[in-house]
């Protein structure tokens, strides 16, 4: 049972958290080399990486230098040429990359978790066969053609079209915007709406050489400059009965599946900046001398350099878990994959802006690394799913699951899912029933089955996972199927799911590491400082279920769109 479904239950699966999964042996062996040769080829480029950011290019020879290490088919099986790594292998090489620059993690992360991810996932042994040996060697970089104008989250509201031929054969026309990979791509993952019942959306496999076919000019972007960002345009492209990926009428749940299935890379991504970022701070924390003595001494510095090592340690550990669950062969962990791109984008972002804090004016300079990481790090709450967008389907996706175990509602919640709506398929015709009795859930215990020095941070998981069904419980019966516009509570709901699924993974790997002498003892107070800093959270949260400032909130934003400015001046 998915992790974060079973804490919506009120349940902890301990037979799912415990032991924290290790790296697989294969694995191990794999990355030993392959990071190490990341390393020879990314560290004397810096200077390079600076200069690409501001010219806004990655050059063609530095990409080839990507495809001679192998990085374009690190997830593609050895039979079709590529280096077969399961996902959490693959979170750790981009992981390696983004400890240099995050464009290059881009570049490999695009063309991998979401550019023939698809083809990976759903593709006939034909379009394998045809395909997947020039995309592992990188003769065939790979994009992922979803958003267009107007369609961001909303990917139900797609206007690309693709009409069919009497020969089977389809006829594309459409554009498609901010396109990571879309000057570079030879292979394009395409969304189309196509015709039958309600519109549905197929996927499609596109080759960029194709008439037709064409892409704009490189965007000038905040951050990640370096790699390629463009709109990419259909004119009329006839597609082939055969590149159809999956089967027509179902593009929707291939595109929902590769996003799912992806968001690993992006976290592993994520964890690899935090690293660099902690060893640049720690290092200016303790050279840096103000009043007489290092920074390092002055307690409000270490709060940020703790607060750092706790939220790369919590993203490490969720993030891992879930490739785990990927790799197991688990069909049902897309909410955990979404609380995962969740946390560990806002920790990066954290991350970024205190450690450009605590090098004070010299983080503010372009001489600096710190102003370029807290630009790169800006998209990562944006794409692959707004964070806004992803709240709301962590919270419906529980919602949902939870409702279920009431009769009244069955058939309701199962309609919530069936109509993709803004964002992730989060719609609903949600029938107007009540729950009508309590939930009448125990408490689990997982006190029991770690070390003593992690009593405090289980005990507190184990306080609030009931917390977590009875809020949801009374989402359900105040709202019945208004809850779907209730974005307020969702948001708490999936506040409250989050802070509980990193705590569990951050509480099962310092079980792990308690082993080990030289890690205990911090792994520990890792633990328990999230621990604590979560059980806050939760309570405030939970107390705002109830009573809460939502309709001021309301007011003061629609006299401020009804203005259009803010109004007032002190003159």
């Amino acid at each position: 049972m998915s992790i974060v479904k079973a804490l919506f239950a009120g349940r902890i699966p301990t037979e799912s958290l415990l032991p924290y999964p290790p790296l697989r042996d294969q694995d191990r062996e794999s990355l030993g080399p392959m990071l190490d040769a990341i390393d020879q080829f990314l560290a004397p480029k810096q200077a390079d990486f600076k200069r690409w950011d501001r010219e806004g290019a990655q050059p063609a020879e530095f990409i080839q230098g990507l495809r001679d290490l192998g990085l374009f088919g690190l997830i593609i099986p050895e039979e079709y040429g590529g280096l077969g790594l399961s996902n959490a292998a693959y979170a750790r090489v981009l992981s390696q990359t983004s400890r240099h620059d995050s464009s290059v993690s881009l570049t490999i992360g695009a063309h991998s978790s979401i550019g023939m991810k698809g083809l990976l996932l759903f593709g006939t042994a034909d379009q394998k066969t045809k395909y997947l040996p020039r995309l592992a060697s990188g003769e065939l970089i790979a994009a992922f053609c979803l958003t267009e104008a107007g369609a961001g989250s909303d990917a139900a509201s797609i206007r690309t079209r693709a009409e069919k031929n009497p020969d089977g054969s389809w006829t594309l026309t459409g554009e498609k915007i901010w396109i990571t990979n879309g000057g570079i791509a030879d292979l394009y993952t395409v969304f189309a709406r196509t015709p039958g019942e309600a519109g549905k959306i197929t996927a499609f496999l596109v080759e960029a050489g194709w008439t037709g076919v064409s892409h704009g000019p490189h965007e000038d972007k905040m951050g990640i400059r370096a790699s390629s960002t463009t709109t990419v345009n259909f004119d009329r492209v006839r597609v082939p009965p055969e590149n159809v990926l999956d089967t027509e009428g179902k593009g929707f749940k291939v595109a929902m599946a590769i996003l799912n299935n992806g968001r690993t890379g992006l976290g592993g991504g994520a964890v690899g900046g935090m690293k660099a970022l902690i060893a640049l701070a720690t290092a200016q924390a303790n050279e840096r001398q103000q009043f007489g003595r290092p920074i390092a001494e002055f307690d409000l510095v270490r709060e940020k350099i703790a607060q750092m090592m706790v939220d790369c340690f919590a993203a490490e550990s969720v993030v891992w878990m879930v490739a785990h669950a990927i790799d197991s062969g688990s069909d049902d962990y897309s909410t955990e994959a979404a609380i995962s791109k969740i946390y560990a984008s806002e920790a990066m972002q954290r991350t970024a802006y205190e450690a450009l804090q605590i090098a004070g004016g010299s983080g503010f300079m372009r001489d600096y690394p710190y102003e370029q990481a807290v630009r790169d790090s800006r998209i990562l709450t944006i794409f692959e799913g707004t964070n806004e967008v992803l709240r709301l389907y962590v919270a419906l996706s529980g919602l949902k699951d939870l409702g279920r175990s009431y009769a009244e509602l069955r058939s309701a919640l199962d309609d919530i899912f069936n109509n993709p709506i803004k964002g992730f398929g989060v719609l609903g015709d949600y029938a107007e029933k009540r729950l009508t009795q309590a939930t009448g859930i125990g408490r689990d215990r997982i006190s029991a089955e770690v070390p003593a020095s992690l009593r405090e941070p289980s005990e507190i998981l184990e306080k609030y996972t009931p917390e977590l069904a009875k809020a949801a419980d009374y989402v359900l019966r105040r709202h019945g199927k208004a809850v779907v516009e209730r974005q307020f509570e969702l948001k708490r709901v999936a506040d409250l799911a989050i802070d509980l699924f990193v705590g569990a993974c951050v509480l099962s790997r310092a079980a792990a590491l308690q082993a080990d002498p030289r890690t205990a003892s911090p792994a520990a107070s890792i633990a328990r400082l999230f621990a604590q800093r979560a059980k806050r959270r939760m309570a405030e949260t939970i107390r705002r279920i109830t009573r809460n400032e939502d309709d001021a909130v309301r007011a003061v934003a629609a006299f401020a769109l009804e203005e259009g400015r803010y109004p007032w001046d002190v003159f």
